[in-house]
């Protein structure tokens, strides 16, 4: 069953499938309603979000306009989810009621070529037989190490924002987990909503004026015409000088990285383009690599192919013109008769219509 999948579900019949499944990679539940429904929102009396973690600053657009960001969460043993950064910068933090969570870190200047290779799937437990084993290579970037941790009942972890992670449940689990925006993750939760969500990037900073004119000032700083992926987290930029040069020479890296990476992509492009046009001009269908023939045979393999193909799509023009020509005939020939019919029964009808008359002005 995938992670992936969407719908409803009644618990009765979700319990039954946690303790007969046999998925390699069970369903695992998110349920961020709860808290607007009619009676499942009492649980949300049940437990405080933690001292830590009470600043919020998405609450001043409202429940209505902001982005899901609460979750009771529900995983079977062998589920849980990929590696992926949380959306527009937020932090996270979830809280384990029962069970066991295992959980891999990135920091957030982790090349995305590393983590999101090509696999036979999304699943997190396709990902963690794959691409897990790789960070213990000594080939793997030193400054790129993850950070494991098993989480166990009654504690919260805390995943800042940009972090790469992903998760698995060591056994069945049931936990709370919310995103948000504090003062210190402000600006790249303000640049990424600007960048993903305009329309709420407005209503927001119009209400930021009115309850948090500080955080204007912040926001009117941010530098927002550079490219997303260089952004760094807010929490980076906040750190101490002594590791303000190392982050600049690792963005410098990241950053001729990606143009060493785009230049191999273009040259890659360049090349499919070259071969494509060439195979359409001798009429070759296949597309791969194909190497330069240069002797007269083959020369005239190519003629005489390209000769052939020529009379195959006449010939098929032909046939297509004629499916044509005999469907309108077809339909010409349905609609005289049609018509004549139609001619017959105004006849009948009209001589009926006469010898009506005729009958009544002989009485």
């Amino acid at each position: 069953v995938s992670t992936q999948s969407t719908g409803k579900l009644k618990m009765k019949y979700y319990a039954e499938y946690i303790k007969c499944n046999k998925d390699d990679s069970p369903l695992y539940i998110f349920d961020g309603n709860y808290g607007d429904h009619r009676k499942k929102k009492q649980l949300l009396e049940d437990y405080a979000v933690p001292k830590y973690f009470t600043e919020d600053l998405f609450k001043y657009v409202g429940e209505r306009r902001r982005p899901p960001y609460r979750w009771i969460v529900f995983g079977p043993k062998r589920s849980g989810t990929s590696v992926h950064i949380d959306p527009l910068g937020t932090h996270a933090w979830n809280a384990l009621i029962s069970g066991y969570k295992r959980w891999i870190l990135f920091p957030t200047f982790t090349p995305r070529y590393l983590l999101k290779q090509k696999l036979p799937d999304s699943e997190a437990i396709t990902w963690f037989k794959f691409i897990h084993p790789q960070t213990s290579d000594p080939n793997w970037p030193a400054e790129c190490k993850p950070i494991e941790v098993i989480q166990g009942p009654g504690e919260v972890m805390f995943v800042p924002g940009g972090w790469w992670h992903a998760v698995l449940n060591v056994s069945d689990t049931v936990a709370v987990t919310q995103n948000y925006v504090s003062s210190a993750n402000f600006s790249s939760a303000w640049y990424k909503t600007v960048k993903g969500r305009p329309k709420l990037s407005k209503k927001w900073l119009a209400q930021l004026e009115e309850h948090r004119p500080d955080l204007v000032k912040v926001a009117e700083g941010v530098d927002l015409t550079r490219p997303i992926d260089e952004q760094s987290d807010s929490s980076s930029g906040s750190s101490s000088s002594s590791s303000s040069s190392s982050s600049s020479s690792s963005d410098s890296e990241r950053e001729e990285d990606r143009r060493r990476r785009k230049r191999y992509r273009n040259s890659r492009s360049r090349d499919d383009d070259r071969r494509n046009r060439d195979a359409r001009r001798h009429g070759d269908d296949h597309r791969g690599d194909r190497r330069r023939r240069t002797s007269s045979s083959s020369a005239e393999e190519r003629h005489h192919s390209s000769r052939t193909s020529s009379r195959e799509r006449r010939r098929r023009s032909k046939e297509r013109r004629m499916d044509r020509y005999e469907g309108d005939r077809y339909h010409r020939e349905r609609r005289d008769e049609t018509l004549r019919d139609k001619g017959r029964s105004g006849k009948r009808s009209g001589s009926e219509k006469s010898s009506r008359n005729s009958g009544t002005r002989e009485q």
